[in-house]
């Protein structure tokens, strides 16, 4: 079966609401300012019921329910969000799939009718896609990105620099936010060849007006060698781990 006739299912069954099989839910991990301290957003991370990983939860995903998937994600992230008040404090951010999006402006109404439900504001959503995702059009990504952002949500690519097309899809796509990967990060207060990296992956972001976030920061000397390169938002371990159907506290120091 071919992308779009995959994709032409999962229209239909977002529109019919056919069950899943399995159900999963929700851990939120922050993405914090530094400057400020404060937290700039929580990102929803899939977990299986019991804490199972995403890993895990994912192998439940296959071709023919991962449209419906995707909308579940969405759904359960802003009921779960609104519960914890996260809207009061800061964005909520998301994964989606960009290829379980048939047509932007139909797959987006449930994540809207949730938001409206739930009473969290669109304006405080961010969508994030990863650069891992096999994106077999482009085309389609970029006029999903430009709906999304018309509609007020804000747009990050995740995990920049773990993958092969991170140049070409930053020229063709417009997001507001990038996400440098764990993968240019992890050690980089040892090592001069990701300081060259990261240091002109600032400067060129800065100047196409992109809001920028290290994700993966593990140690004090890692973020220590990213803040003095003028980095402000930050992700990982240092300052919280993810937090099953709760918000973290955070390492401040």
């Amino acid at each position: 079966m071919k992308q779009k006739d995959f994709r032409k299912l999962g229209c239909a069954e977002c529109s019919t609401g056919c069950d899943l099989g399995f159900d999963f839910t929700m851990a939120f991990q922050p993405i914090i300012n530094s400057q400020t301290k404060t937290v700039f957003a929580q990102e929803a991370l899939v977990r299986g019921l019991n804490q199972e990983s995403a890993f895990q939860v994912f192998q439940n995903v296959n071709e023919t329910n991962r449209y419906r998937f995707d909308q579940s994600c969405r759904v359960k992230a802003i009921k779960l969000a609104a519960e914890l008040e996260v809207h009061k404090h800061c964005f909520l951010s998301i994964n989606f799939l960009p290829n379980a999006v048939y047509k932007p402006e139909l797959c987006i109404r449930t994540t809207l009718n949730a938001a409206e439900e739930y009473q969290f504001p669109k304006e405080k959503i961010i969508f994030e896609f990863t650069e891992n995702e096999q994106i077999t059009d482009s085309k389609h990504l970029e006029s999903i990105i430009l709906h999304y952002q018309q509609q007020g949500f804000l747009t990050a690519t995740d995990d920049f620099g773990s993958g092969f097309n991170g140049l070409n899809q930053l020229a063709d796509l417009k997001t507001d936010i990038t996400k440098i990967d764990i993968a240019l990060i992890k050690n980089i207060d040892q090592d001069k060849k990701r300081q060259i990296i990261v240091r002109n992956l600032v400067n060129l972001f800065n100047e196409l007006n992109m809001i920028i976030v290290a994700e993966g920061v593990e140690t004090k000397a890692e973020y220590q060698v990213l803040q003095d390169m003028g980095i402000h938002l930050f992700q990982g371990y240092y300052f919280a781990r993810p937090s099953f159907e709760s918000l973290a506290e955070i390492n401040w120091d």
